[in-house]
């Protein structure tokens, strides 16, 4: 069970945006608030939305090895996850929270996956750092991501402001393309419907797993 003395996700998300306006230079916050807004006012990577069937696909996990949701979704619903990276402080903070609550997770019936663009190698850091038991699966190329309806590219005065705090992106996904997924949490059901679909240009708010499970459970 979770240990109700934890901080809520939200609150350590909210921590940590305020650790980063106290260290981070001026110009460096108010480019990631632009960003967030010019992605939200775009209307680009909006993801799919409840009542959509989930793309199927197979990707590998942190082990080499590889996961097909069809074959999930026999053994039970699926919580989808799409993070952007172990350099994500956010990502790793939200992962870490359904860690907490994985027998639980298992209790109810369902599976979680979660998907970055990471290659195989940084997965397997990103699984080990964290001590997570779930899937955590590579989707080089954001091919899912597009799939979902998530992907988008940074622009470049990002990029070098990614580059100078030591995510270099090239590095970490393999590829030029500075492409990401937008942070998304989707529950799948066993025909595979989404049945919820939480979508926020805003990687520094996430749903809460405690909600996500409740709803597993009321399926």
């Amino acid at each position: 069970m979770s240990n109700p003395q934890i901080a809520t996700l939200q609150q350590q998300l909210e921590a940590m945006t305020k650790h980063g306006l106290e260290v981070l230079p001026k110009e460096v916050t108010e480019a990631f608030e632009r960003q967030i807004g010019e992605l939200r006012e775009s209307g680009a990577a909006k993801g799919l939305t409840v009542g959509a069937k989930a793309p199927d696909f197979t990707l590998s996990n942190h082990a080499g090895d590889n996961v097909n949701l069809s074959e999930e979704l026999a053994k039970g619903p699926v919580i989808l996850t799409f993070y952007r990276g172990e350099w994500c402080p956010f990502c790793n903070l939200e992962l870490r929270a359904y860690q907490r609550i994985m027998d639980d997770i298992r209790e109810s019936g369902a599976q979680l996956l979660a998907i970055s663009p990471l290659t195989p190698d940084r997965s397997l850091s990103m699984q080990s750092k964290n001590e997570l038991s779930f899937h955590v699966l590579s989707d080089s190329g954001n091919h899912t991501a597009e799939a979902y309806a998530l992907k988008f590219k940074l622009p470049e005065p990002l990029q070098h402001i990614y580059r100078s705090l030591g995510f270099a992106l090239e590095q970490f996904n393999g590829d030029e393309s500075w492409e990401l997924p937008v942070p998304a949490t989707y529950v799948i059901d066993t025909k595979g419907t989404i049945r919820l679909a939480s979508v926020n240009p805003d990687y520094r708010t996430r749903m809460e797993p405690g909600d996500v499970l409740s709803f597993v459970r009321s399926m």
